[in-house]
């Protein structure tokens, strides 16, 4: 049997006391959803197919992205498997401008971003519930002036997010000095 010191029950006691208060200040601290009002989850409306290079090499997806942009420098993306309405998120991607992006060191960059605009080339990318030709190519133009990097929350095989996190690259990434 263990036997703790009175400073060690003393300290646990402050511990859970601190965290019975932070519970109570969080609770009072959130805003309840006002019924009509805006949210962070809606706008992703921008809806994006593109295979991903797994971190074990081998082709993943296509994963279907929904997209929005959430300032001038930054662009985001919930991924999804499929397109059914229970489908998991699996994965978020950042869009991020290069000039922005590429101020990291080099080796971080090609260990987590890859290059929209090499991914566009690829063929393999494609913008979807847009008919206008037109809005397709402005769409693919600004995409092709940010770098992304995507943080796979839910592995393959998984039959629940484990708290695993890989960084796919895009299929035809290329590992060169970027532009």
């Amino acid at each position: 049997m263990t036997h703790y010191t009175t400073k060690e029950v003393a300290l646990f006691r402050s511990m859970l006391l601190i965290a019975g208060f932070s519970v109570l200040t969080i609770g009072y601290l959130t805003t309840p959803a006002m019924s009509g009002s805006p949210g962070p989850a809606q706008g992703y409306d921008l809806h994006v197919q593109a295979p991903h290079l797994m971190h074990d090499g081998t082709p993943g997806g296509p994963f279907h992205h929904s997209c929005k942009g959430i300032s001038d420098k930054i662009f985001q993306c919930l991924l999804f498997d499929s397109t059914d309405a229970n489908a998991p998120l699996v994965a978020v991607e950042y869009f991020v401008v290069k000039d922005l992006a590429r101020t990291l060191p080099l080796i971080h960059w090609h260990r987590y971003f890859h290059d929209h605009k090499q991914e566009i080339e690829t063929g393999r990318l494609f913008i979807l519930d847009v008919d206008d030709e037109n809005k397709k190519k402005e769409i693919a133009e600004a995409a092709s002036k940010t770098d992304g990097v995507i943080y796979q929350l839910w592995q393959k095989g998984q039959a629940f997010p484990d708290g695993t996190v890989t960084f796919p690259q895009s299929v035809g990434h290329i590992f060169n000095q970027p532009e």
